[in-house]
């Protein structure tokens, strides 16, 4: 394929192409982007928070060694359980991914499911500067176990009721966050958060399918994350000292070993959760990307092949390539 790098049309300049595949978990994003990266000159850039972490591949159905060997892959494995890599930081190492992708003349691919890192990434957020509070956090941390998560919430939204509308009301992290910035600085969070024109012209291919098949789908995927080993992965971030409070070890696939690892529940009872917490993230993913988004060109992938979706790309690529840009 041609040279991605800016298109010179007399004293206009076209923007970089970014493509974005979004949609919810187990729809099949990692074998698309995949398949239009390795006919595209193609590298991803993952925005899914949960692949961040090294040594948590199985459960959170991180792109094998072999299909990573096939394209390269961006902010994978890029630190360990005990840290956190935050929306401002997942931004910076974005951006500077995408730029360094488009500087060797290639195309990137934004692919996840973590709605608020697209989201973020693709509308140009700037996310307040406000470092963490370690002692403020703790406090917070300490009210919710105390008195409840709900406790939490509802000063949340009483403080910036914009914010609370935009954050799931079980994502105690979050709203810890939220409330961190509303205190030290005395200001609503969402009036923080700002928004920049993004130096590139972004297409979002969204993944769908029917929802029953979809949560078939998932259970499936959960049922081979079993047999895969996902039980023993578990136990060795628990042995290396990774404990539950943690970020990477509160999320989907993870924290609900807790009651099996404290003999309160059964493996079937862990297996059966996972699938009802996955099903739930399913209908938070959507709410996310939303099918009447007009941004967001839906593909069901019940119906449509990847020829189809690849033959749509390359012609918006083109077309957009020779479109005057002012």
């Amino acid at each position: 394929m041609n040279n991605l790098s800016d298109v010179q049309d007399g004293a206009s300049v076209s923007p970089s192409p970014v493509i974005a595949i979004i949609g919810p978990t187990a729809v099949g994003k990692t074998g698309l982007s995949i398949y239009l990266a390795e006919r595209l000159n193609g590298e991803i850039v993952s925005a899914d928070s949960r692949l961040f972490y090294r040594g948590m591949d199985i459960g959170t159905a991180k792109p094998t060694p072999q299909e990573r060997a096939r394209v390269p892959h961006h902010l994978i494995d890029i630190a360990e359980p005990n840290e956190t890599i935050g929306l401002a930081q997942f931004l910076q190492l974005a951006h500077s991914a995408i730029a360094d992708i488009h500087a060797r003349g290639r195309l990137p691919f934004v692919v996840g499911g973590t709605g608020q890192y697209v989201r973020a990434l693709l509308e140009g957020w700037s996310p307040p500067a406000v470092p963490p509070d370690p002692a403020l956090r703790a406090q917070l941390e300490e009210e919710a176990r105390r008195e409840g998560p709900q406790v939490l919430y509802a000063r949340l939204a009483a403080l910036d009721p914009q914010a609370a509308a935009k954050i799931d009301p079980r994502n105690v992290r979050r709203v810890i966050r939220a409330l961190e910035v509303c205190l030290r600085t005395g200001r609503p969070f969402s009036a923080q958060r700002t928004s920049a024109s993004l130096p590139y012209r972004v297409l979002q291919v969204g993944l769908t399918m029917d929802r029953k098949a979809l949560y078939a789908r998932a259970d499936e995927r959960v049922e081979a994350m079993m047999r895969a080993g996902l039980m023993e992965e578990v136990r060795r971030l628990l042995e290396a000292g990774y404990t539950w409070d943690l970020p990477a070890m509160s999320g989907l696939g993870y924290i609900q070993f807790r009651p099996y690892f404290e003999g309160r529940a059964t493996l079937e009872e862990v297996v059966a959760q996972i699938k009802r917490d996955t099903r739930r993230l399913i209908r938070h993913q959507y709410a996310w990307f939303r099918l009447s988004d007009p941004r967001i060109h839906w593909f069901d992938v019940g119906h449509t092949g990847s020829k189809e979706i690849l033959a749509f790309v390359e012609a918006w690529l083109k077309e957009t390539a020779t479109r005057k840009h002012p």
